[in-house]
């Protein structure tokens, strides 16, 4: 079993930045591929970026390539996503998730086998 916590989540002005962080139990984190996803007020949950176990291969949703940067440190079990250059449309809780299989497909979230409770980003225009 895997528990997931996310942290760093706030009000920030339009063009500010945030780091989210999302600390994970378990001995075999370094072997999982995780996953940020968000979801808007009134949308479905969205991919927002991905990293492979290895920190080799990284995959964002469009919308926040070159604004967000997803990161992993194994030895603190902790994934990191920066978030830069936020825009209103950023506002949304935001999940880290985690993938036990080696090769799942890191943009959906059926991929997933744990998730956290949330964290909420609001970004004020």
């Amino acid at each position: 079993q895997v528990q997931l916590v996310e942290s760093g989540g706030g009000l920030v002005q339009a063009g500010g930045s945030l780091r989210l962080s999302c600390a994970a139990s378990g001995r075999t984190f370094s072997r999982y591929a995780m996953g940020w996803f968000r979801q808007a007020p009134g949308k479905e949950r969205e991919f927002v970026a991905a990293i492979r176990w290895t920190g080799g291969n990284t995959y964002y949703t469009d919308s926040v390539k070159g604004r967000f940067t997803i990161s992993r440190d194994n030895a603190k079990n902790t994934v990191y996503l920066q978030m830069n250059s936020l825009k209103p449309e950023d506002t949304a809780v935001y999940y880290c998730a985690a993938d036990k299989a080696v090769n799942g497909n890191p943009r959906l979230e059926e991929s997933y086998d744990y998730w956290g409770q949330g964290t909420q980003v609001t970004v004020s225009s």
